[in-house]
């Protein structure tokens, strides 16, 4: 780890608290000056450092620079791999690449601070602006087979829920399969991809892909998009992306490890009561949404008056 890394470690471990120029010199092993280079990269790369005579360096509490050192120090297994970029293609694609490789363990994390190839289910575009949101991919090694791969989906919901509630204070609603609404409109979209063994049927391993609007963007949203996105901070709130992000990963290990579909996703869930738009195949249908199964199937009436049972479809909640 570089002397930079190291310092903004421990920065982030004291954040908001001072740090004399000494006790930062023999903690690193490093001179003085080598210290306060380090201090100025740091401050070049956007964070807020502050210097006072006599007292030290503090970093900003509201400093909001996503980064690997501060993920870490929130997460419950540090031990974990963490990158974070300033700017890539896709969080996941990235995580998959590692995945495939080999050698990474599970619960490691790849996040973005922007994507530029952010992507949804069936392969939709996934709207991944600078210093607007939150995205990251987790990898798993999970004890399930494809056919419970929708709990893993239904887990990583929850624990974002969870994270949102506990750093934003603010509760999200589901939406069956694989969104988080608030007051109507789309703040989060979750996407797991796995590779599994043709034979077995087991999920060798996952990505969970988690994009999160914190923020409107500047000039706002995409007008192809505009009457259906929304973001969970819509005043000058702050909230630490870093801690956030550590949150959603702490969480979505603990739910990982259980069995079935969570009954927090059942009951945050918006669609059941209510009419749907459905699309499968290229078809749309306007149903009723009875009730999500236990194995995380939506049980609908058709516009026959039939029962049906879905295992996965494009849910509109508008018609």
């Amino acid at each position: 780890m570089s002397t930079k890394s190291r310092l903004l470690e421990l920065l982030e471990q004291e954040k908001g608290s001072y740090l004399s120029g000494e006790m930062l010199a023999e903690k690193l092993q490093v001179s003085r000056t080598a210290g306060w280079k380090a201090i100025q990269n740091l401050r070049q790369e956007g964070y807020e450092i502050q210097a006072v005579t006599n007292k030290g360096y503090v970093l900003d509490k509201e400093s909001d620079v996503l980064s690997a050192e501060a993920i870490r120090c929130g997460l419950e297994h540090p031990e974990v791999t963490v990158q974070v970029f300033r700017e890539i293609p896709s969080t996941s694609l990235a995580m998959k690449q590692m995945a495939l490789e080999g050698g990474v363990p599970h619960g490691s994390v790849v996040a973005a601070n922007e994507q530029t190839r952010g992507k949804g289910r069936k392969g939709r575009k996934f709207y991944s602006p600078k210093d607007s949101g939150l995205y990251l991919s987790v990898l798993l090694y999970p004890q399930k087979t494809v056919k419970e791969s929708l709990e893993l989906t239904a887990e990583a919901a929850v624990a974002v829920c969870r994270a949102v509630e506990e750093c934003c204070k603010i509760s999200l609603g589901i939406k069956w399969v694989n969104d988080l609404y608030l007051e109507e409109k789309k703040v989060c979209g979750i996407l797991t991809e796995a590779v599994t063994d043709f034979e077995t049927g087991d999920i060798e391993f996952a990505v969970i892909g988690i994009g999160l609007n914190l923020k409107l963007p500047k000039g706002g949203f995409p007008e192809e998009i505009q009457e259906k996105a929304g973001a969970v901070l819509t005043g000058e709130e702050v909230v630490d992306r870093n801690r956030l992000a550590a949150t959603i990963v702490n969480e979505l290990l603990k739910e990982t490890e259980k069995k079935g579909i969570p009954q927090e996703y059942i009951r945050r869930n918006l669609v059941p009561g209510r009419t749907i738009c459905i699309v499968q195949e290229n078809r749309r249908r306007v149903v009723k949404a009875k009730e999500i199964l236990p194995d995380g199937r939506l049980r609908i009436c058709n516009e026959q008056g039939q029962e049906e049972l879905l295992s996965g479809a494009d849910v509109s909640l508008e018609l």
